[in-house]
């Protein structure tokens, strides 16, 4: 199989498995990369495997697509006796995986990180379909770097990933990003679509879709700091929302402070941004260079082998990113938010450098790996 015949279309995909997810994150890659597969072959069918009541059973339908869920749970740090339970849930998923696998025989699968990669990858692997995996962040978690000796390929969103998979396997493809935000947006359908009574330097916040402690809590406590010429645009996640509400209804804010659960369109929510605060998520990493917009980085303490750090840290040196520390949010974010937002001088480099480490078209050539894979094999 050469490209000429892929690019022709003699051949097509019949069935291809994504899986993964428990986190936006890992979602919505890979939606991204099943829209671009979707895209190259339309008689294609994509099925997504992924875990129980993480957030993939409902977002993936949402999306147009099939998924099938597996019992299997996260290792429980803190109670370590409850493990023999996931445990005994891994085993379950992995005999699953391998019925699924094996009823479907998909021409390839791919793993974009989450409970539920490592049995499907696993099952794959035993009955010899390609394997591929995504990884998001400059840091490879620890399933990952285990299922990299069994996988064909790997795409990451970042150079020098050598130190963690066989070089030989690495694609450096970037991060896949909703397809929207590559869409042209014009500054006055956000502030319309925001309700501003006013077009100021805009702020937005992005709280998480069940919330950042340490940012909302930052933010509620700077509401009385916040000059009047500037816009805020403030995700608290749920638990955050109703406490957040009252704050700005209370203060009389609600002109220039607009406060939602979860933002669907998230693509204007950026759009209206000049200076966007968030977590150092790998994906939201990705839609910012795409979009090259400045932001101020703090990330969580909270997630496995402390990733997002180091993926603050690459954008802090080259100056394409501040960095705030979890420990000292509460004292600097929105001072230094306030400062940055209302400084041309502060916020033209940042978008300058964050732009440059933009990969285009990652969905596309993941879709196209898959493709060289799957066809391969017949």
């Amino acid at each position: 199989m050469n490209d000429s015949e892929i690019r022709t279309g003699k051949k097509s995909l019949r069935y291809v498995i994504i899986s993964g997810g428990g986190t936006g994150g890992h979602l919505f890659p890979a939606i991204a990369i099943a829209n671009a597969i979707a895209a190259q072959h339309p008689t294609a069918h994509v099925l997504f495997v992924g875990a129980r009541g993480r957030m993939e059973m409902e977002k993936v339908p949402e999306a147009g697509y099939r998924i099938i869920g597996l019992p299997v749970r996260g290792f429980d740090r803190k109670q370590p006796l409850k493990n023999f339970k996931v445990l005994w849930l891994l085993v379950k998923s992995l005999f699953i995986a391998l019925k699924i696998v094996r009823r479907i025989r998909p021409d390839v699968v791919i793993g974009v990180g989450g409970y539920a990669s490592a049995p499907v990858l696993y099952a794959a692997e035993m009955c010899h379909i390609p394997t591929i995996i995504q990884e998001q962040n400059s840091y490879a978690g620890v399933t990952n770097r285990i299922l990299a000796k069994r996988v064909n390929k790997i795409c990451v969103a970042y150079e020098g990933m050598e130190k963690y998979f066989p070089a030989g396997k690495i694609v450096v493809t970037g991060n896949p990003v909703r397809s929207n935000f590559m869409e042209s947006i014009m500054r006055h359908q956000t502030m319309v679509f925001f309700d501003f009574a006013h077009d100021r330097p805009t702020i937005l916040v992005l709280g998480g879709s069940l919330g950042a402690r340490t940012i909302n809590r930052s933010v509620l406590a700077s509401l009385d700091t916040l000059p009047e010429n500037i816009n805020l645009i403030w995700q608290t996640g749920s638990e955050y929302e109703e406490r957040s509400h009252q704050a700005v209804y209370d203060k009389k804010l609600q002109d220039r402070v607009k406060v939602f659960r979860f933002i669907n369109r998230m693509e204007l929510a950026f759009a209206a941004a000049d200076l966007v605060i968030s977590r150092a998520g790998a994906s939201t990493i990705s839609e910012l260079c795409i979009i090259g917009k400045p932001c101020i980085l703090v990330p969580s303490p909270n997630v496995a082998e402390d990733h997002q750090t180091k993926n603050a840290q690459m954008l802090a040196k080259k100056n394409a990113a501040i960095m705030i520390p979890d420990s000292k949010a509460t004292e600097k974010l929105m001072p230094t938010a306030i400062t940055v937002v209302q400084n041309p001088e502060m916020l033209e480099p940042l978008s300058e450098n964050i732009r440059k480490l933009a990969r285009f078209n990652a969905a596309q050539t993941i879709a196209n790996i898959a493709t060289t894979l799957g066809l391969g094999r017949n």
